[in-house]
């Protein structure tokens, strides 16, 4: 297995059970679809509607979807925010408003840790999500255990649903995975460049910048020299760039191109 499929599949060993999405009331098919849009690519499977006022199923939210359709046929519909937690062990409601039910208030990195510490034992835990224009009502978030609210600026507090899923959903799993990213620059197909290679561009280099009377006054050269190669040093050269710059040097010193043996080019005489 290479060094990238072994990530990949580090970044898929999800052992928390994820959370379930509830949906209180959403008025329009795109906005449960770009919820399940938004599940989907953190790994969240379970979506509960509570009332949808356009019905379901809906064509509308499949096609906002985006191709999660794994979500969508999943998707269950219930007449009461109590019916649509009743199997679920921990509730988060998300509201951005301070409320007159006292519970505690988590931002979403804690929700997650809490959700996963549940997952991990295999409990039932979901978010609960309001209304697209006045969020939940008290009774609603009397149903919870505690409330999550996202770091908003106070004077600009409102996002979609898909936003608010989305961020959910991302603290969720990168919580549950360890932060393991999908993919990362092989190594093994880019490998640092030996130091032998590396002095041979700046030598390359110093001499092509000579040839143009670059290091004007001449007492300064030593001190250009190093602040350029402190330059390139940073980068972290790979075998692959090096060998790039010094195509670039051969091309502003205007040499005469040299013919690929490995492509068959005949020798000029």
């Amino acid at each position: 297995m290479s060094k990238n499929a072994h990530i990949r599949e580090e970044a898929r060993a999800v052992t928390a059970r994820p959370p379930a999405v509830i949906l209180c009331e959403p008025q329009l098919g795109e906005n449960i679809g770009t919820a399940a849009r938004a599940m989907a690519n953190f790994g969240l499977v379970d979506l509960r509607i509570v009332n949808p006022r356009d019905g379901w199923p809906s064509e509308k939210a499949r096609a906002a979807a985006s191709r999660a359709d794994h979500v969508i046929d999943k998707v269950q519909v219930f007449d009461s925010v109590e019916a649509a937690v009743a199997d679920l062990q921990f509730v988060f409601a998300t509201t951005a408003r301070s409320r007159e039910v006292p519970k505690p208030v988590r931002g979403p990195d804690e929700a997650a840790r809490k959700s996963v510490e549940f997952g991990e034992k295999g409990q039932a835990t979901g978010y609960l999500f309001g209304r697209e224009r006045w969020g939940l009502n008290n009774e609603e978030v009397a149903l919870a255990d505690e409330i999550v609210t996202l770091p908003v600026d106070p004077d600009f507090a409102s996002l979609n649903i898909a936003q608010a899923v989305l961020v959910c959903a991302y603290e969720w799993r990168k919580t549950a995975t360890s932060g393991a990213l999908p993919f990362l620059l092989s190594e093994e197909e880019h490998p640092p460049a030996k130091k032998e290679d590396v002095l041979r561009f700046f030598e390359h280099l110093e001499s092509a910048l000579d040839a143009a009377t670059f290091f004007r006054p001449p007492e300064r050269r030593p001190h250009m020299v190093r602040t350029l190669r402190n330059i390139f040093q940073k980068a972290e050269l790979t075998d692959q760039e090096v060998r790039a710059l010094r195509g670039v040097v051969a091309s502003l010193e205007k040499r005469e191109t040299r013919p690929r043996r490995d492509r068959g080019e005949p020798d000029g005489d």
